[in-house]
């Protein structure tokens, strides 16, 4: 149990600068607070990792880049659909750096990586895969629905599927690891 904690805490502070937008946008209604603090957010997690001098991922960078450039784009432009359609580009450029084989080693615990570091690979292209559907979904809820209600669609569907997917996950990965690590104490 500890090593799901662990790792879904990984996963929520990944998603920390998304929730902020969601959850700003849903209780004001106003984009440009949304955007605001979910800029501040990442741009103080990333200051908050530089400061105690641990490395930054590819992903956190990539993160951190699209939140910036995205955000900086919905100031200039406040079309709402340029802001319900900026998610689809963002999601195509995550599955695109989720193709690169294991960087989903980085959210595994340690035994997780001794037992099953083939299913790591395989989750990885996965999620990529939900970020590709994502992106295309995105697309015809932005086209479908007014703001408020992609919002509270795209809101449910972006945490929601991250978790439903994090949990189906962690049970294969879980049950595997436990059936591999068995059956490697029966050899010795």
């Amino acid at each position: 149990m500890k090593n799901l904690f662990q790792a879904s805490r990984v996963l929520l502070l990944d998603m920390a600068s998304t929730v902020c937008f969601l959850a700003v946008y849903l209780l004001t209604g106003s984009i440009l607070w949304a955007v605001t603090l979910g800029m501040a957010l990442g741009i103080g997690q990333i200051a908050w990792e530089l400061i105690r001098k641990r490395p930054i991922e590819a992903l956190q960078w990539l993160s951190l880049l699209i939140i910036l450039a995205s955000g900086s784009a919905t100031f200039f432009t406040s079309d709402p659909v340029f802001v319900m359609l900026k998610p689809t580009a963002i999601y195509i450029v995550v599955g695109i750096v989720m193709l690169k084989r294991g960087w989903m080693t980085r959210y595994l615990p340690p035994i997780a990586q001794a037992t099953v570091p083939d299913l790591g690979i395989t989750f990885g292209y996965i999620w990529a895969g939900l970020m590709f559907f994502s992106a295309a979904l995105n697309i015809v809820l932005a086209l479908l629905l007014d703001p408020a209600a992609w919002a509270a669609v795209k809101s449910v569907w972006a945490i929601g599927s991250k978790f439903a997917l994090f949990g189906i996950q962690y049970a294969v990965m879980k049950s595997t690891g436990v059936r591999r690590a068995r059956a490697m104490m029966a050899a010795t």
